[in-house]
């Protein structure tokens, strides 16, 4: 899914909302879905990663084009990661 795909997406459920067609919890699982399908079905030099490990770092995702690159960037968005490593999203 490309940005534009994504942003159409999210304004269609957006939509839906304000039509009282779906209630708030219905549209975060819309948009999450949405995010998810499009940090996940990247091509080309990006890929996501999955961290798994110890407190806040178990479950972000990041994009990166390799796994190091992962870990640093897990790395840089917790203050104390703490052991983890990371593994390509399938």
């Amino acid at each position: 899914m490309d940005r534009i795909s994504a942003l159409r997406n999210v304004e269609e459920a957006l939509a839906t909302f304000e039509e009282g067609e779906c209630s708030l919890a219905d549209l975060e699982r819309e948009v999450r879905g949405v995010l998810r399908t499009y940090a996940t079905d990247f091509e080309g030099e990006l890929r996501a990663y999955r961290a798994q490990g110890d407190g806040p770092v178990d479950g972000l995702v990041v994009l990166a084009s390799d796994g190091t690159t992962a870990r640093d960037r897990v790395r840089s968005l917790v203050d104390e990661p703490g052991r983890f490593e990371v593994a390509p999203v399938e």
